[in-house]
């Protein structure tokens, strides 16, 4: 351990207001190894990529609907008191007044939009069912690895931070496209998963599912060293009293992942404080995976969780397009489960 560990460790705590996960771990790695040189240099360019900005409302224009029988991928940008956006959007061919539906979909660390929606080919499946997919990009301002920030403080309550700033603009579109708000969702990957998870709890009144993949439940942590803790599956004390998630939720975890313990996933499924039973499948087959499925079900034998669990899959999108990052395509395929699961009610 270098002499100088306290000084060092407090280097790591500046990289968690910077929101630097990967550059904060290796702070720490280099702390515990003696290595200060490193340690300093993570900190120094924490220091440079990351930028706390407040940004003031501005009205933006509505994206035009997408004409008849035309389908369109659009580009965007929403400005919000916390911060500003870009954001893809794809819009179906239309088929009836509306869309049917609106999924927001939220990329892992070191990913995009078009990165995200190449891997989940959420695109076809929007197409299929008439449904909006909006694909909004985290700044390497906000993150320097381009993470959602679920875990610091500050972005897990309603009313602030991203949580307040992703709703706000998946209201924005909705409304600008006539979506009914009963049919809008959520679905997230890793970092992304854990945000979905968070927007759960802080707004079920905007989101009606949820889908949760390789992700981590709302409240797993408040700072770096509760994420790195529950990222290898370490229990934090504040959990217990987390916000239950409002809506129903479905969840994906491979029991294989590296990155974020499998346990996440059972935490995830089992938060859900109306779920009073569980059915569970075993033996299942889907892509050549095996894999089990539990359905939580309230009193009223509806289900308000669906958890797949994913015998010997990493950290990785099931079922998603090897050209795209961080993608399994073996199966099953999660986006086609998430949005059966999101339209079935």
């Amino acid at each position: 351990m270098h002499p100088q560990f306290g000084q060092l460790m407090k280097d790591a705590t500046a990289l968690t207001r910077a929101g630097d996960l990967q550059a904060a771990m290796a702070a720490i790695t280099s702390a515990l190894n003696g290595n200060a040189v490193a340690a300093g240099t993570a900190l120094e360019a924490a220091r440079h990529n990351v930028i706390d900005v407040v940004a003031r409302v501005v009205e933006e224009a509505v994206p035009a609907p997408a004409a008849t029988g035309v389908e369109q991928f659009i580009s965007g940008h929403y400005v919000h008191r916390a911060g500003k956006r870009d954001y893809r959007l794809f819009i179906p061919a239309t088929r009836s007044d509306k869309p049917r539906a609106l999924v927001l979909m939220l990329h892992g660390c070191t990913q995009n939009p078009d990165d995200f929606a190449r891997g989940t080919r959420m695109n076809a499946l929007g197409a299929e069912h008439n449904a909006l997919v909006l694909y909004p990009a985290q700044t390497r301002q906000a993150n320097a690895q381009g993470c959602w920030n679920w875990f610091k403080h500050n972005h897990q309550g309603r009313g602030r931070g991203e949580p307040a700033l992703l709703a706000d603009l998946t209201r924005h579109i909705a409304e600008s496209h006539s979506v009914d708000p009963q049919h809008v969702y959520v679905a997230g990957l890793s970092a992304g998963g854990a945000m979905a998870a968070i927007l759960a709890a802080t707004h079920p009144d905007v989101f009606a599912a949820a889908g949760v993949h390789s992700g981590l439940p709302a409240g797993a942590a408040r700072d770096l060293p509760g994420a790195l803790a529950a990222m290898q599956g370490q229990v934090s004390s504040g959990l217990a009293g987390a916000a239950k998630p409002g809506v129903r939720m479905i969840v994906f975890h491979g029991d294989a992942d590296a990155t974020v313990h499998p346990g996440n996933g059972e935490r995830v499924a089992t938060a859900h404080g109306a779920a009073v039973s569980v059915d569970e499948q075993t033996g299942l087959q889907h892509g050549g995976r095996a894999c089990t499925r539990r359905l939580h079900r309230d009193a009223q034998g509806r289900v308000v969780a669906e958890q797949w669990r994913l015998h010997g899959a990493g950290h990785a999108w099931s079922g998603g397009d090897p050209s795209g990052s961080y993608t399994d395509a073996r199966g099953p395929d999660a986006s086609a489960e998430m949005m059966r699961f999101f339209l079935q009610a």
